[in-house]
């Protein structure tokens, strides 16, 4: 089964919420070191973290990362960004190729770095986070970044399975982080998601649906798509 002991974890937007317990849980779990990324490295106090400067939407920031970081064995795709609108209709050209830049081609340009260091490896862990908005277009150029990223880690996980890495992609819905303070309704803890996916990746599972929310839109994906909508019965009526 993949484990965390001794690992060598590469956290992305490590100084979020979620970064931050990626991080953290990393080394409770027994991991060796953590390289903690962002624009703006910050501080830790603790010699097992590494700051380490990276830009996900920089090509030429992500060849240096994996240069400066050629021991990895855990690849964490936590950063992410949303837009100023959930409308595709009102945000601005600019606004959706940055969505996509910084959820989607980041991600996956990451992963292609990457996949030489942790193919060199045995039990090296790519680990994707979602969305329940991967499945529940809610968010604009947010839910199609984010689905493009699922169907991205399903292709990943093909190629890279028979190479050795375990690839586990994450949904769930709000977190209760500055990036969904607007947000009403139930949020998960950060600690509480970080758990779960360490857990599941742990137990060797490919996929963490984190809550309740996430677990219900995935299941009415079988269905018709007004039934996953309702809104849209009383607009073409």
């Amino acid at each position: 089964m993949p484990s965390l002991d001794g690992a060598v974890v590469l956290v992305t937007g490590a100084n979020g919420g979620i970064g931050t317990h990626f991080v953290h849980e990393a080394l409770s779990r027994g991991a060796a070191k953590v390289y903690a990324t962002a624009r703006t490295p910050r501080a830790w106090d603790d010699e097992r973290i590494i700051p380490l400067t990276l830009d996900v939407t920089d090509p030429a920031s992500i060849t240096a990362a994996a240069t400066a970081a050629a021991d990895v064995t855990v690849l964490v795709n936590n950063a992410g960004a949303t837009p100023p609108s959930a409308s595709l209709l009102d945000v601005t050209e600019v606004d959706i190729r940055a969505n996509m830049e910084t959820n989607f081609f980041g991600p996956v340009l990451l992963a292609r770095a990457f996949a030489p260091i942790l193919t060199a490896k045995q039990g090296s862990i790519l680990i994707n986070v979602h969305s329940v908005a991967s499945w529940y277009a809610f968010g604009g150029a947010y839910s199609a970044s984010k689905a493009a990223l699922w169907s991205a880690t399903n292709s990943l996980r093909i190629e890279l399975a028979p190479k050795g890495v375990h690839v586990t992609g994450v949904h769930m819905g709000y977190v209760d982080t500055g990036m969904a303070a607007h947000a009403d309704g139930p949020k998960m803890l950060p600690t509480q998601l970080v758990t779960t996916v360490y857990d599941a990746v742990e137990a060797g599972e490919y996929e963490v649906l984190a809550d309740e929310l996430t677990q219900g839109v995935k299941a009415a994906l079988s269905g018709p798509v007004e039934a996953l909508y309702p809104d849209l019965r009383g607009t073409n009526a």
